[in-house]
């Protein structure tokens, strides 16, 4: 598969606001904060300017639709984790984020973003837990694969497929920079997609 055109249709601050359902198949996208998402959506449907990429973690509050070779969405979720933001805005994120992955009908696959360069965190675990527990199957991608040699990168892999309990070739590494993985990942989506 390859990505002709990506548009940018609307951010939405709940899941009634979003687009109607089953108009389209939808991935969605999530991750902690600063994992890298909106470098991610750049990247991957060759846009730089499709999403704001911000150094400030927390960026993105609300539901991104991006219409993908006018038919399919793409749909950027707020990150999780972020400690900068008031209990009651977190707590806010969250219930938008949990109605719009238990209710949103059509979604076919959600791409799960982690930082290679951390440690998996209990926050990672919950989402993919509860992913699976929603019978969304989720894909999860180790992003910033240029930021560690080759060595560490194999170690990031191994460490990850051993916390979420997955064949290491059930996970993607991808960097937004060089586009390693690009290829590999785009495979994984047209599947999903055709499914």
């Amino acid at each position: 598969m390859k990505i002709k055109s990506a548009k940018f249709i609307i951010s939405a601050p709940t899941i009634a606001q979003a687009p109607p359902p089953l108009v389209h198949p939808e991935i969605v996208v999530v991750g902690r904060s600063n994992v890298g998402k909106s470098s991610f959506i750049c990247r991957l449907t060759n846009n730089q300017k499709l999403a704001k990429v911000s150094s400030t973690p927390g960026k993105t509050r609300l539901i991104n639709y991006f219409l993908i070779d006018e038919k399919w969405y793409l749909v950027d979720l707020p990150g999780y984790g972020f400690a900068k933001v008031s209990k009651a805005e977190k707590e806010r994120w969250a219930q938008a984020l949990e109605e719009f992955l238990a209710k949103r009908e059509g979604i076919r696959l959600a791409v799960l973003l982690v930082d290679c360069r951390h440690e998996i965190k209990e926050s990672d675990l919950q989402m993919f837990a509860w992913l699976t527990a929603n019978a969304l199957e989720p894909l999860i991608v180790l992003t910033k694969a240029d930021k560690l040699s080759k060595s560490q990168l194999a170690k990031s892999h191994a460490d990850a497929a051993a916390a979420f309990k997955l064949p290491k070739e059930q996970i993607l590494t991808f960097s937004s920079v060089t586009g390693h993985g690009l290829d590999a990942l785009l495979q994984r989506l047209e599947l999903a997609i055709e499914a």
